[in-house]
């Protein structure tokens, strides 16, 4: 029984392997086509490991990096978005977004936010789920390492110094759990897509016939607030509402 368990492990770890062998040299003759200036040829390798399900901010990064140079620009800011999601501080991420950005044809002044606002958002946006999720558990992990040292010392001085340190580490687990959970709840629940078609109207409500809103055109970023069939109810940057047909986005 022990040996055929052993086999079985070889087994999968031999699979695991060729397949992230395989992974790597899609990725390293995307890279390759990518240097050489074939974008095209770059698109459909780092597509294809994105459609078997490898997940990273740098291969979203790649890919949106090659649909810009493509000059595919709701593709580009649709993976730099994607990219982002998973690093949020990635500064050069962000850079290459904001240059997509001021290629569209809508300039959206986005609804002026509250100093507090910011600041959160600031803090907020440095870290994706998955870190602030690792921080929360390593600082409660040293909370507990803390609260052993006050139980377990005699000494004055070590007893202050891990009570009071624990109080802090404490109060950072909670905060990071909070952001983690927060940042678990926007990603599953809060969606937003780019506009993939040259120009789009927005409708007043999920029917052809309703009365026209207001036009936003390819590489416009909406946020998903209602679905409807084959209609989704958006909101813009600017806070305006209506609905357009769900062919005519791409979800993040």
């Amino acid at each position: 029984m022990g040996k055929r368990i052993n086999i079985l492990i070889l087994l999968v770890m031999a699979v695991v392997g060729v397949y992230s062998q395989s992974m790597q040299n899609l990725v390293d003759t995307a890279n390759t086509a990518y240097k050489n200036g074939n974008y095209p040829k770059a698109i459909q390798y780092y597509d294809s490991v994105v459609e078997q399900g490898y997940v990273s901010a740098e291969l979203y990064y790649n890919l949106g990096n090659a649909y810009f140079k493509d000059r595919q620009l709701a593709h580009a800011i649709l993976y730099y978005e994607k990219a982002l999601n998973h690093d949020p501080g990635n500064e050069d991420i962000q850079h290459n977004l904001d240059m997509a950005r001021q290629m569209t044809v809508d300039k959206i002044e986005k609804v002026p936010e509250m100093f507090y606002v910011k600041w959160w958002r600031s803090i907020y946006n440095l870290f994706s789920a998955d870190w602030w999720a690792y921080l929360s558990v390593g600082f409660f992990i040293l909370t507990l390492v803390l609260t052993g040292l006050f139980i377990l010392s005699r000494r004055i001085v070590i007893r202050k110094f891990s009570f009071y340190t624990g109080v802090v580490t404490l109060l950072i687990t909670v905060f990071s759990f909070v952001l983690a959970a927060q940042k678990h709840h926007d990603r599953t629940h809060d969606k937003a897509g780019i506009v993939f078609e040259p120009s789009v109207t927005v409708k007043g409500s999920p029917d052809e016939d309703s009365v026209d809103l207001f036009v936003i055109h390819e590489g416009t970023k909406v946020f998903i607030t209602d679905k409807l069939g084959q209609w989704y109810e958006i909101k813009i940057a600017n806070g305006s509402v209506g609905w357009l047909e769900k062919d005519s986005i791409k979800e993040i």
